[in-house]
């Protein structure tokens, strides 16, 4: 990293959806099963170019609750890529002091999954470098429906609810919400995606499919994010409402002369 990229300030949470294996893999004629096997590949290079960044969160969209309409085979595929990259990676994220989760549903994974899971939950709980978070079997809505509940259950007496509140009950609420989301693949929408998360995030959605999305293109989405002024609904610095004021009220007599 030169001095002018790290002058650039990162965002400290990104959201990926991971879009466009299945067809990358059919543009080269081959199944969509090759294209999450391929695309599955691209993580560990994403995850090791967040911390290289100083990400401090990264969300990844592996599996939602619509996809669970897809092929069986296709659904295997996904569980068994999920199951390997646990295995396989485990030594890496601990070595990385990652704090790892997973938000969604798992219910339907195979019990063995379920445990890798919960160790590697275990086992990063108390580590302090990038939130690394799979979102499996999720649904944005799901999850607010499943924070309110949650509150309800827990402070029944509680009344009305906050935003804050809400936010206390999310899957993953370290995280924090989402200043940066990227998806990959050419559609141009959330897809229900960390929809209470990402009210104020940045949108970036590129025509590179999952498989051959790379750190490069990661570092430069984040780069650009660096040169936005985010006003969350306010005014940029150095300027003021009698300053618009000012403005507005030229601009017309401007067009009445």
């Amino acid at each position: 990293m030169n001095q002018a990229e790290s002058t650039i300030k990162a965002p400290n949470h990104v959201a990926i959806v991971m879009d466009g294996n299945g067809r990358w893999a059919q543009d080269r004629l081959h199944s969509r099963a090759w294209g999450h096997i391929r695309g599955a590949k691209v993580i560990s290079s994403i995850v090791e170019e967040a911390i290289d960044l100083d990400i401090k969160a990264l969300t990844l969209y592996a599996f939602s609750t619509e996809n669970w309409s897809r092929p069986l085979p296709e659904i295997k595929i996904i569980f068994s890529l999920l199951k390997k990259y646990l295995i396989k990676e485990r030594a890496q994220i601990l070595n990385n002091n990652i704090r790892f989760n997973v938000i969604g549903d798992t219910s339907k994974l195979p019990v063995e999954t379920n445990q890798l899971i919960a160790s590697l939950e275990q086992d990063t709980s108390s580590s302090d470098g990038l939130n690394l978070t799979f979102a499996f079997g999720y649904g944005g809505r799901a999850e607010i429906i499943s924070a309110v509940n949650q509150f309800i259950k827990s402070t029944p007496d509680k009344v009305p609810m906050t935003e804050e509140d809400l936010t206390n009950n999310l899957m993953a609420p370290q995280n924090g919400d989402v200043d940066l989301l990227i998806r990959t693949g050419g559609d141009q929408r959330i897809s229900n995606f960390l929809l209470w998360q990402v009210a104020y995030a940045e949108l970036f959605f590129t025509q590179t499919k999952w498989p051959n999305f790379n750190r490069f293109e990661f570092r430069e989405i984040c780069q650009q994010f660096g040169t936005i002024e985010r006003r969350f609904g306010g005014v940029g610095p150095g300027q003021s409402y009698e300053h618009g004021s000012k403005l507005a009220h030229l601009n017309m007599d401007r067009e009445l002369m």
